[in-house]
């Protein structure tokens, strides 16, 4: 199962990020198109009061509010033990340049493992990792005070699996300038 977490404030964006458009589409879309081609299963994970923009996909709410994406992680968790998943991909609806290998080497890499999650450029993204569905495990982590993404994993058990590409193609559109550079990027690889 792959959830797109899509319930921040977009704030440094000006609002509504999964709407803002990259090459004339919205982030979410092409978050989506990306999703399913990765899996038969593809749901959003949003905060209270938000809806599925359009996209007829399954909303996961976030139950708690206010602690960052790590909310998406327990929404995407309980969605994936619904469906009788073992696993979840957790993606941000900003990583517009994901590689097409992810799932495979994350899957090889999560033996022994409560995540696996990729590294680029010296940085670990643990918003397109993915987890070994554990509820109950997240549940007791964020009713003990944890709210970071990858002080969970390290808690948790994670590998790290290391992508040089460049480009990086975990790089993810947070603010204008970097949705100018997204357009910029795709421009280049359209020559």
């Amino acid at each position: 199962m792959i959830v797109i977490a899509a319930g921040g404030d977009g704030t440094r964006m000006g609002g509504d990020k999964p709407l803002r458009r990259l090459n004339g589409q919205r982030l979410i879309d092409r978050m989506i198109d990306w999703a399913r081609g990765h899996s038969d299963a593809v749901a959003l994970a949003v905060r209270a009061g938000s809806d599925e923009w359009g996209t007829g996909l399954p909303v996961l709410t976030d139950t708690h509010d206010g602690i960052g994406p790590i909310s998406a992680l327990a929404s995407a968790m309980h969605g994936a033990r619904v469906l009788g998943r073992e696993t979840v991909l957790l993606l941000g609806c900003d990583m517009p340049f994901l590689p097409d290998d992810l799932v495979l080497r994350l899957q090889a890499s999560l033996a022994g493992h409560a995540a696996s999650l990729p590294t680029s450029a010296g940085r670990l993204h643990p918003m397109a990792g993915l987890w070994r569905c554990d509820p109950d495990g997240i549940d007791a982590w964020i009713a003990g005070g944890g709210q970071s993404l990858w002080r969970y994993a390290r808690h948790a058990g994670m590998v790290e699996v290391a992508w040089t590409e460049t480009p990086d193609p975990f790089a993810n559109v947070n603010d204008q300038l970097a949705l100018a550079e997204a357009e910029e990027r795709l421009k280049k690889a359209a020559r």
